[in-house]
């Protein structure tokens, strides 16, 4: 049996999330992505079982950076206000400094792939759903249906951050500063308050 490589599997992950991002899941082959990592298509299944396997795993260790990230000094118990300006600059951060690995995962979440028995919810959902709870609880938040809560209270983000990913919005240049996004977290802030 072949020794595993912390570098190859690296090398192997990268470059699937590349052709990915790139050219979506049907441009992903096991033969094309062993070209890309500059290594023979039997040593991708020394680290994944198959391509089922390679995508599972992807989607997962990437939701797991970004769950990690955004929990970063985040607690449930947190007052409204400060704990979804937190998420707010949490989220932003992750998807600033792995804007291929975010793309890979909106597009993953997005295809049947997402409902595979592999993909089970997260400890993060729990965490989101006792802080909205808790906020509600203690009348910092309306009570709302829970998607009428997450289109507005991370719908207009994720917004910017497609317009800061793609560096335009309707034809002009476009970065998100904090100061931009601070400006529109304010709007979301009252638009949530009973």
């Amino acid at each position: 049996m072949r020794v595993k490589d912390e570098n190859k599997e690296l090398t192997i992950r990268e470059k699937a999330i590349e052709m990915i991002v790139k050219e979506g899941f049907d441009g992903l082959s096991m033969q094309k992505l062993a070209k890309e990592a500059n290594i023979s298509a039997s040593t991708i299944y020394i680290y994944f079982k198959n391509r089922e396997d390679l995508l599972n795993q992807l989607y997962l260790s990437v939701r797991e950076k970004f769950e990690r990230d955004a929990l970063t000094n985040f607690s449930p118990d947190m007052p409204f206000e400060d704990g979804l300006w937190l998420q707010w600059k949490n989220r932003f951060k992750n998807i600033c400094q792995n804007p291929l690995e975010y793309q890979f995962s909106e597009q993953f979440r997005n295809s049947p792939l997402i409902n595979h028995k592999d993909i089970k919810p997260s400890v993060f959902r729990k965490v989101m759903h006792d802080f909205v709870d808790n906020a509600v609880k203690k009348g910092e938040l309306v009570d709302i249906p829970a998607e009428h809560y997450w289109a507005i209270a991370y719908g207009p983000f994720y917004t910017l951050v497609k317009f800061h990913l793609e560096s335009t919005m309707a034809g002009k240049p476009f970065t998100l500063t904090e100061q931009k996004l601070k400006q529109l977290f304010r709007l979301v802030i009252k638009s949530l308050h009973p």
